[in-house]
């Protein structure tokens, strides 16, 4: 395999790093596991010869983005910034559009795209993610939907593979995505990387996401948010919540569902599920009683929503 690593300006050092870590110990590895497998080779893409990451990491830019077409996976990292704004401002600088112009370029016949965090964003400025499953920094969940609305963004799960793309969440989660172009070779050799480099399996951003930071901006959903938090324990009504914060439940289903890609129902289900979580881990509390705690009647009900949770992860 022949992986691309598209590197510009203010790139996140520790994402560049970490992708070229993981695949160079899989390629010096590989034969250990099965010498069967291929030599996987790692070059960087860029449109410049040199570029310099938020680290302050100086790397030699192996091929141009012209030459990416040449590659079995194009990986594009997080572009190095943090809010809404700096991310779209940084997706109209010069080289951004170099790099969003050659991916729109690919056959995705011949060359898979990979992209994590922010990188997911220029992806997206190709039009290829239209009506396809995709994930990308949690916190920019609203911000991303915002700017493309026929994405179907699934802000819990690391790791989202969609035909010949592959996305990844939020700046960690490189390591991720390196380990998911690893075992699309061998899934032996990727178990021996992830042991070999102490890397535990994160299947989920859930545990991550701070909700209230997804959905600041609408003052419903935070009263929303508070109201159910406070009377987990009691029957949801989603029409008798709407009416206790003083709007109707079209308002209050369209305005969650903008802010958080969740109806009310699958809101409260998280919160809950995230609670039980949290008893289990903090409290010597039997299953059935966290589970009168966060809403249901019996535990039994709560555990098959949690392996549901994790076969869906």
């Amino acid at each position: 395999m022949r992986i691309g690593l598209i590197a510009i300006d203010g790139c996140f050092g520790s994402a560049i790093a970490s992708i070229i870590d993981i695949v160079r110990v899989a390629d010096g590895a590989r034969g250990d596991v099965d010498p069967r497998i291929d030599p996987i080779e790692l070059a960087i893409l860029g449109p410049k010869r040199r570029v310099t990451t938020t680290a302050s990491m100086t790397l030699s830019v192996d091929h141009p983005l012209s030459e990416s077409g040449e590659f079995d996976v194009v990986v594009v990292p997080a572009l190095g910034t943090l809010t809404a704004a700096a991310t779209n401002d940084a997706l109209q600088s010069r080289d951004a559009r170099s790099v969003i112009a050659s991916l729109g370029r690919l056959d995705e016949a011949t060359t898979r795209i990979a992209a994590a965090c922010t990188g997911v964003f220029a992806v997206a400025e190709t039009g290829r993610m239209h009506h396809r499953r995709a994930t990308t920094s949690w916190f920019l969940g609203p911000e991303f939907l915002k700017r493309y609305p026929t994405v179907a963004l699934d802000l819990d799960t690391m790791v989202v593979a969609d035909g010949n793309l592959v996305t990844a969440g939020a700046a960690f989660a490189h390591i991720d995505l390196a380990l998911s172009l690893v075992r699309s070779i061998s899934p032996d050799l990727a178990q021996h990387v992830a042991k070999l480099l102490i890397i535990d399996e994160r299947p989920s951003q859930a545990a991550f996401v701070a909700y209230e930071h997804l959905r600041h901006e609408d003052p419903i959903v935070v009263e929303f948010e508070r109201f159910v938090r406070a009377r987990l324990d009691e029957p949801f009504n989603v029409a008798f919540v709407a009416q206790s914060l003083g709007t109707s439940r079209r308002t209050l289903e369209r305005r969650v569902r903008a802010a958080l890609n969740l109806t009310p129902l699958g809101f409260v289900q998280r919160l809950r599920l995230e609670r039980a979580r949290h008893l289990s881990a903090t409290t010597d509390l039997t299953s059935a009683e966290i589970a009168l705690r966060v809403g249901y009647a019996n535990a039994e009900t709560l555990r098959s929503l949690l392996r549901r949770e994790r076969r869906r992860s």
